[in-house]
């Protein structure tokens, strides 16, 4: 192989996983997660995280190590990811980025914006500020010390404007001024495929609700339901939500299921239009089945 590393990423459902193992057996390389939800160790079968089987035909690194009681950050992912990178590396094979996470993508090829890290105090009042306030005016707060943040973000998206919020209060400093200053990518100077794989809407809305389904006969409702105090990250994991309130009886599980398959497929879309607007110089693939997409995977390595 003439590449140092692959990147291969992916709206849920898209079989960018099974290309990742497939792949990895064909060059000697060792697949890194690049999904924020198939980090947490309690949630295999909600994530679709890898199963033992294939994490025993090559090396997995970042997946399912993290306890769903913590809070997991770009700035965490990058110190792992880099470690994984150079174990993977060291121990003479390819590394392979597979995931869904658009973020954790940049970490890997436009760095990480290097923001101090926030006092827990600082966080704590933010939080208790937005309680006391609401969301509306919280924002309206928000985009008066920050217009750039404001202008970006809605009022409802809590984690995006409590820390647009945090960060100005401990620094001084809007969050779009600290977005500037860049840390160096993971892989700078580096020789790396990158390919975005693309199935139809129509096909993958069908193995978003097949998937659910099966999640569900897997034991998706107990998983759910054995969670004690899902960190605010882990508690954005697909489908959690809705089995949670149906197993306290706030809705019928039917009802919970459909809710689920539903923000799977928003949030498939919300995928797609990130790397449609960041990746859209990537190598991008709409083959459906895996034997048609590897052999153009290999071209693009080579």
């Amino acid at each position: 192989m003439s590449v140092d590393a692959v990147l291969i990423a992916g709206p849920t459902t898209s079989g960018k996983s099974a290309l990742a193992l497939a792949l990895a057996e064909e060059i000697d390389g060792a697949v890194i997660n690049a999904d924020s939800m198939q980090v947490y160790t309690e949630t295999r079968i909600l994530t679709a995280r890898p199963t033992d089987e294939d994490m025993s035909r090559a090396p997995h690194l970042l997946y399912g190590h993290v306890s769903v009681n913590e809070s997991y950050s770009a700035g965490r992912y990058q110190a792992e990811a880099a470690h994984a990178l150079r174990t993977v590396r060291e121990a003479g094979r390819i590394p392979i980025f597979a995931g869904g996470t658009g973020l954790y993508f940049g970490v890997l090829t436009d760095g990480l914006a290097i923001v101090p890290a926030i006092p827990s105090g600082v966080r704590e009042a933010a939080e208790a500020r937005r309680e006391k306030l609401g969301p509306d005016a919280f924002h309206a707060e928000l985009a008066k010390r920050d217009p750039v943040a404001g202008a970006k973000l809605r009022p409802s998206d809590t984690q995006r404007t409590l820390r647009a919020w945090e960060v100005f209060e401990a620094t001084g400093r809007p969050l779009s001024e600290w977005q500037t200053e860049m840390s160096e990518p993971l892989l700078a100077h580096m020789n790396v495929a990158r390919v975005v794989i693309a199935p139809p809407r129509d096909v993958l809305h069908q193995r978003i609700n097949h998937r659910f389904d099966q999640m569900m006969q897997a034991g998706a409702m107990e998983e759910a339901t054995a969670l004690e105090d899902p960190s605010p990250t882990a508690a954005k994991i697909l489908g959690l939500r809705e089995l949670r309130a149906a197993a306290e009886g706030a809705i019928p599980l039917d009802d919970a299921v459909e809710q689920a398959k539903t923000r799977t497929r928003q949030y498939a879309k919300r995928q797609m239009t990130w790397f449609r607007h960041r990746m859209a110089d990537w190598t991008w693939v709409e083959a459906q089945e895996l034997s048609n997409i590897l052999p153009l995977l290999m071209d693009a390595a080579a």
